[in-house]
């Protein structure tokens, strides 16, 4: 039996994928399931005790209720933040696919679900001739888009939503974050996007100071497949 799986993705980067996706893993882990989070590419890692860590892969590992590598969750743990192929380049890594499917099947022999969370945007470069929609693609998985809200958002939205289903992916539903508290006419780009994006929303979330915060403000229960 396949594992319950998704991508997520964003309007940009630290737009709240990683929210978004700890918030997912624990609702999962909720029903009873055991979950695998999976952030194949993560750009700007430090060194403790000589481990390398990032803190979004932190972040996801905690939420997970599984002990797993990772070299399984983060097979691309790169040291500078900027864009992946940079960074990547400046690691003498290539970024590839072939090698970030295969993680991804190892954790689906052992979880009943798998969360994979993009870097960056949806198209963000991962090589000259690879990039994160060419993973999700690889992977087609339904995806989850994440609209941070601020000026311009409907048009990165409508893009991204557009980008996806060029793809052939489904977009199973979106969640608007409000990472700028103050915007103003907020409900009204949201009811903008709810017209126009074509996809259920999945919750609202207010401007947060943690990881943890997100759980009350989303509801999954319309996206495919979910456990009842």
């Amino acid at each position: 039996m396949n594992p319950l799986s998704y991508f997520i993705t964003g309007t940009d980067t630290e737009i709240g994928k990683t929210t978004l996706s700890c918030t997912l893993i624990r609702a999962l882990a909720g029903k009873g399931l055991r979950v695998a989070p999976m952030k194949p590419v993560a750009a700007g890692a430090s060194q403790v005790d000589g481990v390398w860590h990032n803190e979004d892969v932190d972040a996801l590992m905690s939420a997970s209720n599984m002990t797993l590598p990772v070299s399984l969750v983060s097979p691309f743990l790169l040291k500078t933040p900027i864009a992946p192929h940079l960074s990547a380049k400046l690691d003498g890594q290539v970024i590839d696919l072939q090698h970030i499917l295969s993680c991804y099947r190892t954790l689906c022999e052992q979880a009943d679900a798998v969360i994979v969370e993009g870097v960056g945007g949806f198209c963000v470069p991962f090589t000259q001739d690879t990039s994160s929609a060419d993973l999700a693609v690889q992977l087609n998985l339904p995806v989850i888009l994440i609209v941070g809200l601020k000026l311009g958002c409907i048009n990165h939205a409508l893009l991204t939503a557009e980008a996806i289903r060029a793809r052939g992916l489904k977009l199973a539903g979106w969640i608007a974050n409000r990472i700028e508290p103050f915007m103003p006419y907020g409900d009204e780009n949201i009811q903008t996007l709810e017209a126009l994006i074509g996809a259920p929303r999945l919750g609202t979330m207010p401007y947060l100071e943690s990881f943890a915060q997100a759980d009350s403000y989303l509801d999954f229960h319309h996206l495919p497949d979910w456990p009842l």
